[in-house]
C-alpha cells in the first residue's frame, strides 16, 4: 500500500482561494490566500529577485496574508532624439528586415496564445506546458494548486527553476460518480488508486459496497519522477468474491517463459503501442491481432477482475500471481473467465476484440508489480 503521506486527503480538496491578478501598474500589493512572492512578482511583471529587494525579504521569502508589498517600477526612460535620416540605398533594406522580424514575433506570439488557447482554463489544467517567462509560482497561482504539489509531483528540487516547453503534471482531486456494475476494484483501476486510499479520503469502510449515485473523492497520490520519467500511481487491486469459472478452456503455453522471464507472451502479433512514462505514459503494451484471437494468461493467478470497463479498458481481465504481480488484458472481444477463478499459465482468459479505446483488434496489456506499471517486455521473453 502507498503510504498515506504520499496522498491527498480530502481537506486538500477544497478549492483554494484565487490571488487576486496584480495590475502591471500596481506599485502595491495586499498579499491573498495561497499566494506566493514568485506568483505576485509574476503577474506584476518584475522580478521577484527584486521584490524581495524592494521589500527587504530574506529566504525562503515567506509572505504573510494581508501584507504589503512595495512593487519596484523603473521609471520610464526619457524620449530620445530621432536620428538622422540615412540617405543611402541600405535603410529600405534595413526597414524590410525590422518589418519583416515583427512579423515573424507577431506570429509566434499568435501561435503560443493559440496553443494555450486550446489548453483550456489554467484552474483546469492536467498537464502545463511552460511558456516563457513564466515560473512556478505563477503557474501554481494560475491552477490554483499550492506550488509545493506541482513541485513533488514533477520531482523538482529548490530552486524549482522551470524550463519553456517543459511539460510540468498538475495534480488534482477528482470525483467520481458511482455507476451501476461499478465496484470499488474498477473504480481504482481506472483512477489508478488504490481503492484502500479512495475509501479513506470518503471516510467509509473499504470492504462496503458502493451504491449508483454515490459521489466519491478520488485522492490525488503524489510519487515523484524517477531518473527515466515521471511515473504515475496506480491501483492495488482488492480480493474477488469466489466464482465459478465460464468457459475456461486449458491449454498449453503459447510461450515456454525463459530463464530471467517472469511471464509468457498472451498473444503473438506485433506491439503497436509500447510502454512509456512521462506525460504521455502508458502502462502496458497494445498487441495487434486478429479479432477473436485465444488471450492466455501469462501465468497462473486467480481472478480478481473480469468484467466491462466502459470508459477505457472495455473488457479486462485482471490476474493477481501473488507476491504482489498482476497482469491485466483488455479490449478484450468477450471475457471467458469469472472472478474467482484459478486459471493456469497459458489458460484461455478472454478473445481478442476492439472494445474501450482500442485502435482496431488489438490486446491491451498490463504487468503490475506492487501497485504499480512496469514494462511489460521486461517480464517477458523475446517476441514470439
Amino acid at each position: 500500500m502507498i503510504p498515506k503521506s504520499l496522498f491527498l486527503l480530502a481537506a486538500l480538496a477544497l478549492p483554494i482561494a484565487p490571488a487576486v491578478a496584480a495590475p502591471r501598474d500596481e506599485t502595491v500589493h495586499v498579499v491573498e490566500p495561497g499566494e506566493t512572492l514568485n506568483g505576485i512578482a509574476n503577474r506584476a511583471g518584475v522580478s521577484s529577485e527584486a521584490l524581495a529587494k524592494a521589500n527587504g525579504l530574506k529566504a525562503p521569502y515567506v509572505v504573510r496574508l494581508g501584507q504589503k508589498l512595495a512593487i519596484p517600477r523603473s521609471r520610464p526612460a526619457p524620449v530620445k532624439t530621432a536620428a538622422p535620416k540615412p540617405d543611402n540605398a541600405a535603410a529600405p533594406a534595413r526597414a524590410s528586415g525590422a518589418s519583416a522580424t515583427a512579423k515573424a514575433a507577431a506570429a509566434a506570439s499568435s501561435t503560443a496564445k493559440a496553443a494555450i488557447a486550446a489548453a483550456g482554463p489554467p484552474e483546469q489544467e492536467s498537464v502545463h506546458v511552460v511558456q516563457p517567462g513564466e515560473t512556478l509560482g505563477g503557474i501554481a497561482a494560475a491552477a490554483k494548486v499550492p506550488r509545493v504539489l506541482i513541485a513533488e509531483a514533477n520531482g523538482l528540487q529548490p530552486p524549482y527553476a522551470v524550463r519553456s516547453g517543459q511539460k510540468l503534471q498538475i495534480p488534482r482531486t477528482r470525483r467520481h460518480t458511482v455507476k451501476a456494475g461499478d465496484t470499488g476494484f474498477s473504480i481504482s483501476y481506472k483512477y489508478a488508486v488504490p481503492w484502500e486510499q479512495i475509501a479513506l479520503a470518503n471516510g467509509f469502510d473499504p470492504v462496503a459496497p458502493v451504491k449508483p449515485g454515490q459521489t466519491l473523492l478520488i485522492p490525488t497520490l503524489l510519487d515523484p519522477p524517477s531518473a527515466s520519467g515521471a511515473s504515475v500511481p496506480v491501483a492495488a487491486p482488492t480480493s474477488a468474491p469466489t466464482a465459478a469459472p465460464l468457459l475456461a478452456i486449458p491449454a498449453p503455453q503459447s510461450t515456454p517463459t525463459t530463464r530471467g522471464a517472469r511471464f509468457a507472451w498472451p498473444v503473438s502479433g506485433p506491439i503497436r503501442r509500447s510502454f512509456a512514462t512521462g506525460a504521455n505514459h502508458h502502462d502496458g503494451i497494445d498487441i495487434k491481432a486478429p479479432e477473436a484471437t485465444m488471450v492466455r494468461a501469462a501465468a497462473a493467478g486467480t481472478v480478481r477482475f473480469a468484467g466491462m470497463e466502459k470508459e477505457q479498458f472495455g473488457n479486462l481481465v485482471v490476474l493477481d500471481h501473488g507476491d504482489g504481480w498482476f497482469t491485466a488484458y483488455a479490449f478484450l472481444s468477450r471475457v471467458t473467465v469469472k472472478e474467482g477463478t484459478r486459471v493456469a499459465a497459458g489458460e484461455r482468459v478472454g478473445l481478442v476484440g476492439s472494445t474501450g479505446l482500442a485502435k482496431g483488434n488489438e490486446l491491451h496489456f498490463e504487468v503490475r508489480q506492487n501497485g504499480k506499471p512496469v514494462d511489460p517486455l521486461d517480464e517477458l521473453p523475446k517476441a514470439p
